[in-house]
């Protein structure tokens, strides 16, 4: 599966399970993109997707203090997925991004400068 099929699919599927509404309602409210309002409710969202791959960052976390590799790898896939949602829903390239942040990482020092 390629990178931007991933995403299609993810993001297709979260806005059948309704994780979109929000964002389609800010999308048909009365205030336009130029306003202030429009920018706090459109971060607010944004907040919410990212805490999403949080939370499965956090139970991948907990898969591994139990041991469980298996559902550490599914949480994996989980972080993954959400992450190609919310690339999908905010029209977000991800696979241009990743090369672009790989190039970049090729010329930072040895850990970044940092002792760990």
């Amino acid at each position: 599966m390629e990178i931007n099929d991933l995403i299609k699919d993810a993001h297709k599927n979260a806005v059948k399970h309704g994780f979109w509404e929000e964002w389609d309602q800010l999308k048909d409210a009365e205030f336009t993109q130029e306003d202030e309002c429009w920018d706090n409710e459109e971060n607010k969202i944004k907040s919410n997707l990212l805490m999403l791959i949080v939370c499965e960052a956090a139970e991948a976390n907990e898969a591994l203090r139990k041991g469980d590799i298996d559902n550490f790898k599914e949480e994996l896939a989980d972080i993954a997925i959400r992450l190609a949602d919310m690339c999908g829903g905010l029209e977000i390239d991800l696979e241009y991004e990743i090369k672009k942040k790989m190039e970049k990482n090729k010329l930072r020092p040895y850990k970044h400068g940092k002792a760990f």
